[in-house]
């Protein structure tokens, strides 16, 4: 059995009940690392517009390094691994300090609840899911509420 591993190096955020409730839901096997970086919302904007030239402030930006994999069940031998070849990377995930603390307000919970949220989005995008299609938007919605189920319910 595998194993996701949520490397953030800026923060002292709790991933490791996020990391297991995502694991779960996709059922993957194998060992996946992901970078996870927090910026304020004028470095994003910019990242934002430098990457997707959209020149605006955002809550999540996802880079990831895979394509074509939503939905697979990954395993070691199907992707390139780091040096050391025991993890699979899958991108980058960048997040908005200010507009964690402003949803979190505006949709009345707590910023860990919005972190929480917005982490789990930007892992689907690394998974390959996106939401440019009604279609798309529907099979990534549930995939979330399957995941926030499985969370409220997780021990770390």
């Amino acid at each position: 059995m595998g194993k996701l591993k949520i490397e953030c190096f800026d923060k002292k955020i709790k991933l490791n009940k996020i990391e297991k409730a995502v694991y779960k839901t996709l059922g993957q096997v194998a060992y996946f690392k992901v970078e996870l970086v927090f910026q304020d919302g004028e470095s994003i904007t910019a990242l934002n517009k430098n990457t997707r030239n959209v020149d605006s402030i955002t809550d999540v930006l996802s880079y990831p390094s895979l394509e074509g994999i939503k939905g697979k069940i990954l395993h070691p031998q199907d992707c390139p691994t780091e040096l050391e070849g025991k993890y699979i990377f899958l991108g980058s995930i960048v997040l908005c300090e200010d507009k964690i603390r402003e949803q979190a307000l505006e949709y009345g919970h707590s910023e860990e609840e919005e972190r929480e949220y917005l982490i789990t989005h930007g892992l689907l995008h690394l998974f390959g899911y996106d939401h440019m299609t009604e279609e798309d938007k529907k099979e990534m919605r549930d995939v979330e509420k399957e995941i926030r189920f499985i969370l409220r319910g997780v021990k770390e």
